[in-house]
C-alpha cells in the first residue's frame, strides 16, 4: 500500500505544483484588466469573467509595444520617454538599474546566464553550480590584476536568490550543460541530474 501511495504522489505533486504556479502567472497577468475602465472590463461587456484573459491581453500589449519599438518612430518615442523618467530622482535609479540589468540578461547575443559553471564554494574543495555573468568592471576590475570572471551562485531550491562573486577564470570549469538543466539540478537539491555529456576524447 505504501509503494502505490508513494507512486501516485510522485505523479500528482509535479501536476499540482505545475498548475498552482500557472495559476500564479495567470492570475497576477489577469490583475492587467484593472487598467481598463469599468465599462470596457469584459466582466462588465459580457456579464461573467473570463479567466485568462488578461494574461492575453498582457501578452498583445508586449508584442504590440516590440513592434511600435523596433521603428524609427517608437525609437524616439522611446528615447523621449526615457529622458523623461530621467528627470525624475528617485525614479531615475530605479528604472536606470532595472533597464541596464534586463538589457543585459535579455539582449540578443549576451553572455549573461548563457554558461552553466563549476566553482568551489562556500571554501576550497566543496563544489557547486555556478552562471557566468560578465567581467569585472569599474573601479573594482583596476583591483584585479589577473583574468577575473563574475559569476552567480544561486542558493537551493530558489535560485532567485544567490551571490555574485568575482573569480580567477582559472578557478572556474565550464560545464558542457544547459542552462535549463543547471537550474533543475539547482532547484533539485541535486536529485534531478542532468545527462551525462558524450566523452570528448576521440579514439
Amino acid at each position: 500500500m505504501k509503494k502505490y501511495l508513494i507512486t501516485g504522489l510522485l505523479i500528482w505533486i509535479p501536476l499540482a505544483i505545475t498548475l498552482w504556479v500557472l495559476q500564479l502567472i495567470v492570475g497576477t497577468m489577469d490583475q492587467s484588466l484593472l487598467l481598463l475602465p469599468p465599462r470596457f472590463q469584459p466582466e462588465m461587456l459580457l456579464g461573467y469573467r473570463i479567466p485568462g484573459f488578461g494574461a492575453l491581453l498582457t501578452v498583445v500589449v508586449v508584442f504590440v509595444t516590440g513592434v511600435l519599438a523596433s521603428n524609427i518612430l517608437g525609437q524616439r518615442l522611446l528615447l523621449f520617454w526615457e529622458k523623461v523618467l530621467g528627470r525624475i530622482p528617485v525614479v531615475k535609479t530605479i528604472y536606470s538599474g532595472v533597464k541596464q540589468v534586463s538589457d543585459t540578461l535579455f539582449a540578443p547575443g549576451g553572455q549573461a546566464f548563457r554558461k552553466a559553471l563549476l566553482v568551489q564554494y562556500p571554501r576550497q574543495g566543496s563544489w557547486t553550480i555556478a552562471f557566468l555573468t560578465g567581467q569585472p568592471g569599474g573601479d573594482a576590475a583596476n583591483h584585479l590584476r589577473d583574468d577575473f570572471v563574475s559569476v552567480y551562485v544561486p542558493t537551493t531550491p530558489n535560485p532567485t536568490s544567490g551571490f555574485f562573486l568575482m573569480m580567477p577564470r582559472a578557478d572556474v570549469i565550464e560545464l558542457d550543460m544547459g542552462v535549463d538543466e543547471a537550474l533543475k539540478y539547482v532547484i533539485s537539491m541535486g536529485v534531478v541530474q542532468p545527462e551525462q555529456p558524450a566523452s570528448k576524447t576521440g579514439t
